[in-house]
């Protein structure tokens, strides 16, 4: 982070990107306290080109935190890099990552994996099932006060999928 402290002075540097590196003590307390955290938002007037070009020799290991939208890991950003040897993908993706560039230079990637896989599948059939039977839509009906005026919010009619591997009913 932009002031150092004498105790980050011999610990391994790791770079940030994709988010400020204010948020990381309650994101990632373990990072904070383990490495010196490098991040482009620490100069901001700095392009990001200068800012690598300055600690290159420094980074061995790029910490990837995507939010809505993922920082592009490109060949230019890793020719960046010459001491570069992990990248670290918080989320599940690499699609932003170069994984040519990164094989061919030794860099090692890791990533969530499967871990989310199970709640994105839950939250997908929850959101098809409030969809397809406005059960969302329904308690906002109720919620405003129209159910006396207006009446009765009827439901659609019941869901019924078929393939495979899914069948609700």
């Amino acid at each position: 982070m932009a002031e150092e402290n004498p105790e980050q002075a011999d610990l391994p540097v790791i770079l940030v990107l994709g988010m400020h590196p204010s948020g990381l003590p309650k994101f990632l307390p373990k990072v904070v306290q383990k490495f010196k955290i490098l991040s482009p938002y620490d100069s901001p007037t700095t392009p990001i080109h200068g800012f690598l070009r300055t600690h290159a020799q420094a980074i061995r290991v790029l910490l990837c935190v995507s939010g809505v939208e993922a920082i592009s890991i490109n060949q230019e950003i890793l020719n960046f890099l010459p001491s570069l040897e992990c990248i670290v993908n918080v989320g599940t993706g690499v699609n932003h990552i170069d994984l040519t560039t990164c094989k061919n230079k030794g860099i090692v990637i890791t990533n969530a994996g499967t871990v989310f896989s199970d709640d994105v599948a839950d939250s997908a059939v929850g959101l098809l099932l409030d969809v397809l039977r406005r059960i969302s839509a329904s308690n906002r009906y109720v919620r405003s006060g129209l159910w006396p005026i207006q009446g009765e919010y009827s439901l659609a009619s019941k869901v019924f999928l078929s393939t495979p591997s899914i069948e609700l009913l």
